[in-house]
Parts: structure tokens; sequence; C-alpha cells
């Protein structure tokens, strides 16, 4: 049977690295198993759910270089969801509780204070029906709670081997607010069903509430398909990205210049076996790359890294790989200029600032010592045509005129051509600037 796996993001913000990493999981074990990327948007909270986001999500996985087999809406899918209620109260697993917040949070305490876990105590299935109705004369409206079983479930994780959870630990959660609505698990575990879902592949915050979810696909009559909880990736300080607070969004990512494929290969080969190195496409990286590789330590990530990995990717580009996008950024017959500068580049677009300092004007830094040495420079500069001898020939001749050499010949040369002191090696960009600009800035 083919795989299916899912990514099911909440529109209700934009995504970050952190959330790409298990999207790019999910769609690494498509393409290495020839499978099916669900893209499922989470957006039963209507509320806070937008359609700016859901678009900026699709925008930012296609960026990164997924392509979704399919698009779906938990939304769109409330008879679905709503059926599976009917049949969980029908069976005795679902059941109403008429707790307040409050309610809920003074017990926890006591339970605490007397040595014993803050678990629910299932005192809504006492209940007469006369308690219930009055209750609800009260106002009180039922959340609904998944009875467990309270057992070990044990199940094959492909990234943490044999787990075992036992749900007699935990409390019994709630699936539907008082309000009606649906919290995460129960619309999820109904979508997988239905949608064929084979593959679970996320965070390793979730091992636990697998449990939980195991006895929801059973008590749905279902087999639960295979998980995966992979680490998550987290900042220099251990901390996770977040939302709220615009951790690296990959929107701002994109607009800040970083190569999708950097971005990418950062989020999934962080915290595993495999080096952090360059590949052509996702692809080529999913004939190597398998989830086992994936650490059971933290996955720790650096911004430097991100920006170091960014400027090694971009030196090792052609010209043939950006020149539509030097085209479109206006640096037209950009390809000496490119191959020039590219290995001075930290990302493709500051290549704008180089062209600038070819074109000029620059502020010659010529320092009083060397005033002497380069107006002998500008007297013995070679006559056109140019190219990449130039240079060496040049040098050559002050090097004997003069007796300069090393750092003491080359230095005040590029600060003088340049007004800096370090760039892409001036045997390329000499002919670039051409013997009039060179003139003017040794003036």
């Amino acid at each position: 049977m083919s795989t299916v796996v899912r990514f099911a993001p909440s529109p209700t913000g934009y995504i970050h690295l952190g959330n790409a990493r298990p999207a790019l999981m999910n769609w690494m074990f498509a393409l290495k198993t020839g499978g099916q990327f669900i893209l499922r948007f989470d957006d039963t909270d209507l509320e806070r759910s937008k359609k700016e986001y859901a678009d900026a999500i699709e925008k930012d996985l296609a960026w990164l270089g997924i392509k979704p087999h399919r698009l779906e809406r938990q939304s769109e899918r409330k008879a679905a969801h709503d059926a599976a209620r009917d049949k969980l109260i029908a069976d005795g697993r679902l059941y109403p509780c008429y707790e307040t917040a409050d309610e809920l949070d003074r017990r926890r305490k006591r339970a605490r204070a007397m040595g014993r876990p803050p678990i629910y105590d299932r005192a809504a299935l006492k209940l007469t029906d006369e308690e219930k109705a009055a209750f609800e004369a009260e106002g009180r409206k039922p959340h609904w709670r998944f009875k467990l079983e309270g057992k070990e479930v044990h199940f094959d994780d492909v990234v943490r081997g044999d787990q075992v959870v036992n749900t007699d630990t935990m409390s019994d959660p709630v699936l539907i607010r008082a309000d009606g609505s649906y919290l995460y698990t129960l619309p999820s575990v109904v979508d997988d069903i239905d949608m064929g879902v084979t593959h679970v592949i996320r965070g390793e915050d979730h091992v636990t509430n697998t449990g939980a979810q195991i006895e929801l696909f059973e008590a749905l009559g279902a087999t639960p398909p295979t998980f995966g909880h992979h680490n998550l990736l987290t900042d220099a300080t251990g901390e996770g990205f977040s939302k709220r607070k615009g951790s690296l969004s990959i929107t701002n990512l994109r607009e800040e210049g970083y190569e999708a494929m950097a971005v990418a290969l950062i989020a999934i080969l962080t915290g595993t076996s495999q080096p952090v190195a360059p590949h052509n496409s996702l692809e080529e990286l999913a004939q190597t790359f398998d989830i086992s590789m994936v650490s059971r330590s933290a996955a720790r990530f650096d911004p430097a890294e991100l920006s170091s990995f960014n400027a090694r990717m971009v030196h090792g580009m052609s010209y043939e790989n950006v020149k539509d996008r030097l085209a479109e950024m206006g640096v037209n017959d950009g390809e000496q200029l490119w191959n020039a500068v590219h290995e001075n580049l930290e990302k493709v677009q500051d290549i704008r600032d180089w062209q600038k300092l070819v074109a000029g004007p620059v502020n010659p830094v010529v320092a009083k010592e060397d005033k002497d040495f380069i107006a002998t420079a500008a007297e013995r500069l070679p006559a056109e045509p140019w190219d990449e001898n130039t240079w060496s020939a040049w040098t050559n001749d002050l090097k004997a005129e003069t007796g300069r050499k090393g750092k003491q010949l080359f230095m005040p040369l590029r600060l003088a051509l340049t007004g800096q002191s370090h760039g892409p090696e001036l045997k390329t960009l000499l002919p670039l600037l051409g013997r009039k600009a060179c003139l003017d800035r040794l003036s």
C-alpha cells in the first residue's frame, strides 16, 4: 500500500523554522517512499484561522520545495467529525463534564497537596440525570471527555523505536469544548482515518498524546497509523520556536534573501546523523536521507549557522543558477560580475553592493605614506585591453619599480580602487572596473 503522510498546520499565524521541520520530514518520507503528502489545514478554530495565513503557508511550503499532492481543510469536514462524535457517545466512550476551569484547577491543586497525580477523577461519570439537569438549568454547558481504557499502549516509533504509553496515568482528554467546538484530537484522528494516512511524523512533544490517540483510532474501529516522533528544532539557548514570538518565520527568511535550499536543509538535517551539506534538490537529498537518522538529542539551531551555510551554497552556484534572478534585480550582463564576486557574497542579493562598487563612484582610501606609491601605480597602469593577467603584470612591474611586496604592495591598491580592505580577487575585479575608472580612483 502506498504511504500517505500529512502536515496539518493551524492557519493562525506564519510558520517558522520549527514548523518547517515536520513539514519537510514528512515531505522527505513521501519522496523516499513514493507516497502522497497531504497539506491539511487545522482550521476548526474559525475565530483565529485566517485565509491570509493559509495562503502564506502554501506559499512558504512551495518556496521550500514542498508540492502537496492534496489540500484539505478540516473546517469543511464537520459532518464526519460529528458522526464520529455521535458514535463515541453511543458507545459510552465520550461523556459530558460540567466542571468549570476554576473547579478543575482546585481539584488538581488538592490532589497534588495529597501526593496524588493531578489527573481527572471522572466525577462526571457519577452524575445522575437530575444533577446534569441542574447544571444545565444553571446555564452550564458540558465539555466532553474521551474515556481512556487505562492500559499500556505499545507502538513502534520509526524514529524512537519501541514505545510504551500508560494511559492509566493520564486524564481523560477533552475532545469537545463547552461551546461545541472540537479540539485538535478528534478531527485529526477522524481525518487521518478517512484520508488513509499511513504514517504520522511529528515532533517528540506529541509522544505522550499518542497513547490516547491510538485508543481513539481503535474506538472508531480503525487501525492506527505508524508514528514517528523527531526531535524538536530549538534556538541556540534550547528554547522552542513560537508563532507568537515571530520566531524566524519562513516568510521573513525568504524576504531577507536566504536560499530556500539552505533553509530547508538546515531545518531537515540539524539534529540528525547526516551532515548539513549542500544538495541540489530535496529529491536528491531524499535518496540518502532516512527518518531513522534523526537523533534523540536536541536539535539546536544557531542563526549564524544559517548565514554561514547560505553563503556556502551561494559560493557554489554557477551563473546559470542565478542569471534570471540577477536580471530581476537589474544586474544585466552579470556573468562577469557574478564570476568575479560570488565567492564574497552571503546572499545573492548582495551582488548589488558590488555592482555599485564597480559602477562607482567610490571613496578611495589612500594613506599619507602611500601617496607616492599610488601615484607611481597610476603612471604604470597598463594599457587596455585587460584580462585576468593584467593584475599580475601590473603588480609585478610595481614590485620591481618600488621594492614593495606582499600586503604592503597589494593593500594600498585595494583600498584606493575599492575603498575597502576586503573583497574579490583584484585579478577578476580589475577588468570589470576598466582603465579609466582605475585611473580616476588612483588619482
